[in-house]
């Protein structure tokens, strides 16, 4: 198969080739203790997480193998870890966190974070904060 893969490069239009990469973590629901109010607080909630994060093509596998490829559980494992056996009175805290984290990685060139608590109105499908770096 990459013999068959190798005959096709250089067919693809310049104009074609991707301008951008990026890795999602989407709808990560999460149980975490977070809220300001005397009700929520020591009752973890479900969260919501989306993460969407840009690489550099080096950071972006350009093969099928995992040695070459960005880490995504790295998303899940160290949003879970940090939200673990830990209270947060803002979701802009927790997002703020979450931003910081990956950020900080190597590749990144772009970076959403979305967090939504979908269980605090019945007319709302959720409330939540967003960062962007753009």
């Amino acid at each position: 198969m990459t013999q068959n893969l190798a005959t096709l490069d250089g067919l693809v239009p310049e104009r074609l080739r991707p301008k951008t990469r990026k890795i999602v973590l989407e709808g990560y629901e999460l149980q975490v203790d977070i809220g300001f109010h005397d009700f929520e607080v020591g009752n973890p909630q479900r969260l919501m997480v989306t993460v969407e994060v840009w690489v550099d093509e080096r950071s972006f596998a350009p093969d099928d193998s995992v040695a070459s490829a960005w880490n995504y559980d790295f998303l899940r494992t160290e949003i879970g870890t940090l939200v673990a056996g830990r209270r947060f009175n803002l979701q802009e805290t927790l997002a703020r966190e979450i931003y910081d984290l990956v950020a900080a990685r190597r590749g990144v060139t772009a970076i959403r974070v979305v967090t939504r608590k979908p269980d605090i109105y019945p007319d709302c499908a959720g409330v939540g904060v967003e960062l962007s770096s753009s």
